[in-house]
C-alpha cells in the first residue's frame, strides 16, 4: 500500500514537470545551431560583466526639505589672500541687521609673498582646470561627493622655495561663527572697530596709492571643514586694475547633509555670482573698496545620500538577461531556418514543389516528397 501511495506521488510529481527532457536521440546538432550558440554565450558573458560593473557602482540620491534649525550656528571658513600688508586691512562680519558685528577673533592675519611659488602656481592651475569642468559637467560634483574624505586635502601647499623677498601681502585664514541670518564678510582698509550704530574702519591713515584689493581665494566653505570638497571660490584669483576697486561676491547658500560611505557631515552647498567695479563718486560710482561677500541662507536643506544596487536586484537583472538572450536568440534561430528553408526549397530545388500523392483510402497527400539521388539526376 505503500508503494503504491508513493508510486502515486511520484507519478503527480512527474505530471507537474514544467522540464520535460528531451530524449537524445531526438536531438539534433547543426553548424548554425552551434553558431548562434555561442553568439549568445558570449553575448551573456559581456553583459553579465557589464552589469556587475552597474552592482559595483554607486549613485547619489538628492532628497530636499525644510530647514528647521535656525538657532545653530554657522560656520565660515576662510583662507584670503589679499595683496596689501597686514596692517592695512582688517576682516570682520556684518550681520543683516546691520547693527552687530561679529567677533572676528577666529582669524589669523599672515604676511605672505602673493605670488606663488612653481609647485603652488600648478596647484592653482589644476584647481582652475576641474572649476571649468564643474561648470560644464554638473554630474562631477557627485564623483567629488563621493571621492571625498577627511584625510585628503585640497588646500594651497606650502612654498618649496626659501624666497629671500620681504612679504607683500596678508593672508587671512581661519574661520568665524556667525548667526543663520544673512549676512555680509567684507575685507576692507583699516582694521574693524565696533559701535552702537554699526562699525567702522580706520582707514584714515593708509592713503590711496596704498590700496591694492588684488587677491586670491585658496578656500571658502560654510559649515564642518571637508577638505575633499571643492567649493565654487576655491583657486579663484582676481587682480585689481585700479586702486579704487570694489569686488563683490553674492552668494546663497544651502545647508546640506552627505552622507556617503566613507564621510557623514553636515556642511553647506552655495552658489555665487560676481562683479567688480571702480569706485568713483565723481561719476556715481559710490561704495567702499575692498572686498565684499554678501551671504544668504536658503530655507530650503538638501540631504545626498550614496545609494547601492541592492544583492537581489542585481540577481533579478542578470536571471532576466540570461533568459532573455536565450529566448531571443532560439526565435531569431528558428525564424533564420524556416527563412532559409523556403528560400533554398523555391529559389534551388524545383522539384521541391507541393503534389498531390493518392492514397488508398481515397485522399490526397500535399506534403512534399522525399528527395532522392535519382530525382537529382
Amino acid at each position: 500500500m505503500r508503494r503504491l501511495n508513493r508510486k502515486k506521488t511520484l507519478n503527480l510529481m512527474k505530471e507537474l514537470d514544467a522540464f520535460p527532457k528531451v530524449p537524445e536521440s531526438y536531438v539534433e546538432t547543426s553548424a548554425s545551431g552551434g553558431t548562434v550558440s555561442l553568439i549568445a554565450f558570449t553575448t551573456i558573458a559581456f553583459l553579465t560583466i557589464m552589469e556587475f560593473t552597474v552592482y559595483r557602482d554607486t549613485w547619489m540620491k538628492y532628497e530636499y526639505e525644510v530647514d528647521k534649525d535656525f538657532t545653530s550656528k554657522l560656520r565660515i571658513n576662510i583662507d584670503i589672500t589679499v595683496a596689501m600688508r597686514c596692517q592695512y586691512v582688517g576682516a570682520d562680519v556684518l550681520d543683516l541687521a546691520e547693527t552687530m558685528v561679529t567677533s572676528a577673533d577666529g582669524l589669523i592675519y599672515e604676511p605672505v609673498i602673493f605670488d606663488l611659488s612653481p609647485q603652488q602656481k600648478e596647484w592653482q592651475r589644476m584647481l582652475q582646470l576641474i572649476q571649468s569642468r564643474l561648470q560644464e559637467e554638473h554630474s562631477l560634483q557627485d564623483v567629488i561627493f563621493k571621492s571625498a574624505f577627511k584625510s585628503a586635502s585640497t588646500a594651497l601647499p606650502p612654498r618649496e622655495d626659501n624666497s629671500l623677498q620681504s612679504p607683500d601681502a596678508c593672508r587671512i585664514h581661519g574661520h568665524l561663527y556667525v548667526n543663520k541670518v544673512a549676512g555680509n564678510f567684507h575685507i576692507t582698509v583699516g582694521k574693524a572697530i565696533p559701535h552702537p550704530r554699526g562699525h567702522a574702519h580706520l582707514a584714515a591713515l593708509v592713503s590711496h596709492e596704498s590700496y591694492n584689493f588684488s587677491h586670491r581665494i585658496d578656500h571658502l566653505s560654510f559649515g564642518e571643514l571637508i577638505p575633499g570638497i571643492i567649493n565654487p571660490l576655491d583657486g579663484t584669483e582676481k587682480i585689481a586694475s585700479n586702486h579704487n576697486q570694489m569686488f563683490q561676491y553674492f552668494i546663497t547658500v544651502v545647508p546640506t547633509k552627505l552622507h556617503t560611505y566613507k564621510i557623514s557631515a553636515e556642511t553647506h552647498q552655495f552658489s555665487v555670482t560676481e562683479r567688480e567695479r571702480v569706485i568713483n563718486h565723481a561719476a556715481g560710482s559710490h561704495g567702499v573698496s575692498g572686498i565684499f561677500m554678501k551671504y544668504d541662507i536658503s530655507s530650503l536643506m538638501v540631504t545626498v545620500t550614496e545609494q547601492h544596487m541592492p544583492f537581489w536586484q542585481f540577481l533579478v537583472r542578470l536571471c532576466g538577461i540570461i533568459g532573455g538572450i536565450f529566448s531571443t536568440t532560439g526565435i531569431l534561430h528558428g525564424f533564420g531556418r524556416f527563412v532559409a528553408e523556403v528560400i533554398f526549397c523555391r529559389f534551388r530545388l524545383g522539384s521541391c514543389r507541393s503534389t498531390s500523392v493518392p492514397l488508398p483510402d481515397g485522399h490526397t497527400s500535399n506534403h512534399l516528397p522525399l528527395i532522392t539521388d535519382n530525382s537529382m539526376h
